[in-house]
């Protein structure tokens, strides 16, 4: 197991975000989060990626304790964190050059990584410029670059409208499956979380507990309008007491 939590409880005071969550992930696996507002969901992100660490219980990563931040161990938030004084190939040379990097081999990295990400062409551009979908393709450039085993993503595309959240998502998948990294992912849409995760994990309202963890078996691609992903979309929201009418896909 590249990623273990070890019955995960967080404090704040009084208030108790999360209590009592054990989850493992293997190399590689897609796993989904969702559960209502403040039920602890990014307290759980943040945990993971080392920025807190649990009042009790334990994070292990490739067998180790979690007590701080790695690179191998990425995070990529819904609000957008682009250095606005660089243009885009600079803000994803950033890690790179950070990481030792000679300046040059960075910033060729960084323009092979805005061509893969449908960018070419943009790299002078600042973030200003570009339309927050641009600019979240630019946040996922700068943490790809530095070659994560573990992509941790807070609500990455919940800003966007609709079309550019597709697109999103399907680019997120087609990265995922050539590169292999694994990832744990934030989310409020039961139906992204049902069309890219292996695994969907349901929390509770606060102090965030695990209701139910949910295979996915469906094949890739994943048709959202087939029954068996219907069934699947109604059997989650129903674990988040969420009954929507006849026909309609509600987005919580």
């Amino acid at each position: 197991m590249s990623l273990e939590l070890q019955s995960i409880s967080k404090h704040f005071g009084a208030l108790t975000a999360l209590e009592e969550v054990s989850f493992h992930c293997t190399e590689g696996e897609f796993i989904a989060v969702v559960g209502p507002s403040g039920c602890g969901k990014s307290t759980l992100l943040r945990l993971i990626a080392g920025l807190d660490i649990p009042t009790t219980g334990l994070v292990r990563f490739h067998q180790a304790p979690v007590r701080q931040p790695g690179s191998e161990r990425a995070l990529v938030l819904q609000d957008r964190v682009l250095y606005p004084w660089l243009n885009l190939e600079a803000n994803v040379a950033m890690g790179l050059e950070l990481a030792g990097k000679p300046r040059s081999q960075a910033r060729q990295e960084a323009r092979d990584w805005l061509a893969r990400l449908g960018l070419a062409g943009f790299e002078e551009y600042y973030p200003h410029q570009v339309s927050g979908g641009m600019a979240q393709r630019v946040a996922l450039g700068q943490v790809l670059a530095v070659k994560p085993k573990l992509l941790l993503l807070d609500e990455p595309f919940g800003s966007l409208d609709a079309l550019t959240r597709l697109g999103l998502q399907e680019l997120l998948q087609k990265l995922w499956q050539e590169l292999g990294f694994g990832v744990v992912m934030v989310t409020h849409d039961v139906d992204e979380a049902l069309y890219l995760a292996d695994r969907v994990i349901v929390l509770t309202p606060h102090p965030g507990r695990i209701m139910t963890t949910l295979p996915i078996y469906l094949s890739r691609p994943r048709n959202r309008d087939e029954a068996p992903f219907i069934t699947l979309r109604r059997e989650v929201l129903a674990w988040l007491g969420i009954q929507p009418r006849e026909g309609e896909h509600r987005r919580w």
